[in-house]
């Protein structure tokens, strides 16, 4: 009983950080309507930006975390505007080559700048705390509440401000919204602006205990999109629950039969739903 609960609170640790990438390619997709593949690429840039301003300039970790949140949303706005947003009206296969090339770009970037090494973070919150047999760090402690907290925070921003109102009409009427008087390049630059935000916390929350790297992108947005299609294409609600689920399967599944299953089991779960739902958890028919 002690491995389980242990396996679960691990679930619901990697859970999290699927939620918040899930969530901010969720953002993106219902905007543009195009998967960003290079969401990866930017999640592993924000675990750099965080690991460079603690070790390099010595400042807490949490200031860093924010400082590293703002550079992502600035490169998120960035690519938005000069890789994305030119494409807006060409075929979607043209905005997919172009995140590949962003990929290209970011993962060969830090290879050259960073090298190919793995970096490890200073000892930070490392208390441990021993329950009825069941160890817990206080770093995972911290990745639950904060993505608890980020998600409360991005759902205030949508229903209760004018600006979130506007990212909801426009996910559900793009002409619509835009035959209202609504900019939507404005809109597209503030959706990848929180998308690359919330890619840059949860890198920044879960690279005190697993090691930077360049390629530590790419297994995580392949999760995120089966979390993307699991909950249901653009379904926000979908994204949390989905990456909740995702951390779970992963963990439970790693801990009673083997870590090398766990891509096998995270697929097998998205065909199972699929099969049954084939527009996902919350997707629209």
């Amino acid at each position: 009983m002690a491995l389980f609960i242990q396996q679960v609170l691990n679930g619901i640790m990697l859970g999290s950080v699927y939620s918040l990438v899930a969530l901010g390619l969720t953002l993106e997709y219902g905007i543009l309507h195009i998967p960003n593949f290079a969401h990866g690429a930017l999640y592993m840039f924000g675990a750099y930006i965080t690991f460079l301003i603690v070790t390099s300039l010595g400042l807490n970790f949490w200031l860093a975390m924010v400082m590293a949140m703002i550079a992502l949303a600035l490169i998120g706005v960035i690519v938005e505007r000069l890789v994305y947003r030119p494409l807006m009206l060409e075929s979607p296969l043209s905005s997919f080559i172009a995140a590949i090339g962003l990929i290209f770009i970011f993962v060969d970037g830090a290879l050259n700048i960073f090298g190919p090494d793995f970096k490890r973070f200073p000892p930070m919150h490392t208390q441990v705390l021993h329950v009825l047999g069941i160890t817990i760090t206080s770093q995972r402690i911290i990745i639950v509440v904060v993505t608890i907290s980020l998600i409360v925070l991005l759902h205030l921003f949508i229903k209760k401000t004018t600006m979130g109102a506007t990212i909801e009409a426009t996910a559900q009427d793009r002409e619509g919204a835009q035959l209202m008087g609504i900019n939507i390049k404005r809109v597209r630059m503030i959706v990848f602006a929180l998308g690359t935000a919330l890619a840059a916390a949860a890198a920044a929350l879960i690279a005190p205990i697993h090691l930077v790297h360049p390629g530590m992108g790419g297994p995580v947005i392949l999760k995120a999109f089966v979390i993307l299609i699991l909950g249901g294409m653009g379904s926000i609600p979908g994204a949390i629950i989905g990456g909740f689920i995702m951390g779970l399967v992963e963990s439970l599944s790693g801990g009673y039969i083997s870590t090398s299953y766990n891509e096998v089991f995270a697929f097998g779960v998205l065909v199972t739903v699929l099969a049954i739902r084939p527009t996902g958890l919350f997707g629209a028919k």
